[in-house]
């Protein structure tokens, strides 16, 4: 589904992705893992063109989709969310999915036909995906923190991707909410037949949820294989422990 082929990004002096080289298969659930700025949320970037690499390639089921910009990144079945939530606070739940529908059925532009006529059966639909059928008519800026996040997913389903990437989806939540987002996410993504790729620091969700783990240390690839393998490799047990060692040092 997604092919890098060399990407390579760096900011002024500092290197963010070096030489990485990645392949998605299809149907597959794949966490990329690792330290704090380690550049995950930067190859995220990459790939879903909200950042453009300095060398480098990504291809998207075969098409090259090097630079072009995040909307018609979209368009083709590639979505996303974000680690800092993204959603219109001030209008309902309902609206915002509909939004999202509305815009990928290109009737943004239809100015002579009420907004709240379109897509109707197809938001109620998404919502009880997510479980949020019943805050449907709440502004989405005053639900609690967790069911923010399940109103993204929702938004992001809403573009009917084949590929669908989550920067820390669990990112600020409770042990309870966190629970629920792995069974919500899990569940989607076998029922919509999803290929998934996602970001994250709980290692419980990397394990409750992916068969197949990435990890980048300083914008480099140092392992990638199936869950047990990862967790096994020394290099990976050395970077992970380092930094902690580091941490209790400073405390």
């Amino acid at each position: 589904m997604l092919k890098i082929e060399g990407l390579f990004k760096q900011f002024g002096g500092f290197v963010a992705i070096d030489d990485v080289s990645f392949e998605l298969l299809e149907g597959e659930k794949h966490a990329i893992i690792g330290p704090n700025g380690a550049g995950k949320t930067t190859f995220f970037n990459l790939v879903t063109g909200h950042l453009l690499p300095d060398r480098g390639s990504v291809a998207f089921q075969g098409e090259d989709i090097t630079g072009r910009p995040p909307h018609r990144i979209v368009k083709l079945g590639l979505a996303r969310s974000f680690q800092r939530i993204n959603i219109y606070p001030r209008m309902s739940v309902f609206e915002n999915v509909q939004v999202a529908l509305i815009a990928r059925e290109r009737q943004e532009l239809r100015f002579f036909r009420l907004a709240a006529g379109l897509c109707g059966p197809e938001t109620s639909e998404l919502l009880e995906l997510v479980g949020l059928d019943e805050e449907a008519d709440e502004l989405a800026g005053e639900l609690a923190y967790g069911k923010q996040k399940q109103l993204e997913l929702a938004i992001a389903l809403a573009e009917n991707p084949r590929v669908l990437l989550l920067d820390e989806p669990t990112a600020g939540m409770s042990p309870s909410e966190t629970e629920e987002a792995i069974r919500l996410i899990r569940e989607i993504a076998d029922a919509r037949g999803l290929t998934l790729l996602f970001t994250e620091h709980d290692m419980t969700v990397v394990f409750g949820i992916a068969d197949r783990i990435t990890v980048l240390h300083h914008g480099e690839i140092i392992a990638s294989g199936a869950p047990e393998a990862v967790r096994s490799d020394p290099v990976v047990r050395q970077v992970y422990l380092g930094e902690e060692e580091a941490a209790n040092g400073a405390a």
